[in-house]
């Protein structure tokens, strides 16, 4: 080839590759300036939930609805090349200002979710604590109760069904929004081993198992909400256990009887035909009549020594008790509240 001629198609060949470097930048630069354009048009943090077996149009419905897409076909487009329209994972995503398209794409397909708060306070009864956790998460509150109500599931985690709601312990956890009920039970069995771990010296010189500790200390958080007198209460209970005094506990009849708002325990209520009736049925009951704080789990690990086998509410109203090891005094400390009672028309 000639020189001039061989000089003609390099040049050439280096316009076309210039031309092609330049349409390649355009289209980038196009694409970077749609993908701008197109990031989720929010001010604020805005959480969705993919529930299981969602499909790809009920997600993109959602993203709608929340105002995390610009337009449709663009945000379709993008998903289908990165093959989010059948790779749809289930969870609870939050959507951030600032996200970018691909970078919301991403997320969704990789199911990066982000956790949700659960915060486990004094639930009394395990059909309590599962719709209380269904209204959180995705489970279903009869799954739940009935893998809590299952003999050999229970046994795994040393528990019965009476006492498998004491793996809650009172805290904030933070969980993913489509755990399943054995995931979240195997959480909480972690959580009830750190929570016990440090205690089990005192569990050791108490003598008593973990789950008659629960048992004992959610009878006193449903006593007295005084930190304070905790102590005194959970002396009460541990010193007619050791003498095999019936506990006599009232917030075991309104659980026996399965009435909370119960204000005055009095006549046929006594004699209600349940285990957990500590006025006719020595010892605990089968297992914790709510999930205690750690300050009552405490004041029974604590252990105090009193002389204490009585108390009963001041006639105040306060929600302090008078304590006495005495019947006789006790006696006295219960005519004055129950006069308060019928002062104030309360039966």
């Amino acid at each position: 080839m000639p020189k001039k001629k061989e000089q003609k198609h390099r040049m050439k060949h280096g316009r076309g590759l210039l031309i092609a470097a330049l349409t390649v930048f355009c289209l980038a630069l196009l694409v970077i300036t749609l993908l701008r354009r197109q990031a989720p048009p929010i001010h604020e943090e805005v959480r969705i939930y993919v529930p299981t077996g969602s499909s790809y149009e009920s997600l993109v419905d959602s993203l709608d609805v929340h105002n995390c897409i610009v337009n449709r076909n663009v945000f379709n487009l993008f998903a289908h090349t990165r093959g989010l329209s059948s790779h749809v994972k289930s969870g609870s995503y939050l959507i951030t200002p600032g996200s970018t398209l691909i970078g919301l794409i991403q997320k969704l397909y990789h199911g990066n979710q982000d956790a949700i708060r659960i915060t486990i306070n004094k639930h009394r009864t395990p059909e309590q604590l599962c719709q209380y956790l269904d209204s959180r998460l995705e489970l279903s509150a009869d799954d739940l109760l009935e893998l809590m109500q299952s003999d050999s599931a229970c046994a795994s985690y040393g528990e019965t069904p009476a006492s498998i709601i004491g793996l809650f312990v009172q805290n904030t956890y933070e969980v993913y929004w489509n755990i399943s009920p054995t995931a979240l039970l195997n959480r909480m069995s972690k959580e009830s081993q750190h929570f016990w771990a440090p205690r089990q010296q005192q569990l050791e010189s108490l003598g008593l198992t973990r789950q008659q500790v629960l048992t004992i200390a959610s009878i006193v958080e449903e006593e007295t909400n005084a930190i304070e007198e905790k102590p005194d209460i959970a002396s009460v209970y541990l010193n007619r256990l050791r003498i095999r005094m019936p506990l006599q506990a009232d917030p075991t009849v309104k659980y026996a009887v399965g009435d909370f708002t119960i204000r005055r325990i009095k006549g046929s209520m006594l004699e209600h035909p349940s285990p957990y009736n500590t006025y006719n049925h020595a010892g605990l009951p089968p297992g914790p009549i709510c999930i205690p704080s750690e300050s009552s789990i405490n004041a029974v690990l604590e252990n105090k020594k009193t002389g204490y086998l009585y108390f009963c509410a001041k006639e105040d109203f306060s929600g302090r008790h008078n304590f006495s090891s005495s019947l006789a005094e006790h006696s006295s400390n219960a005519r004055k509240f129950h006069k308060a009672l019928n002062n104030k028309n309360i039966h």
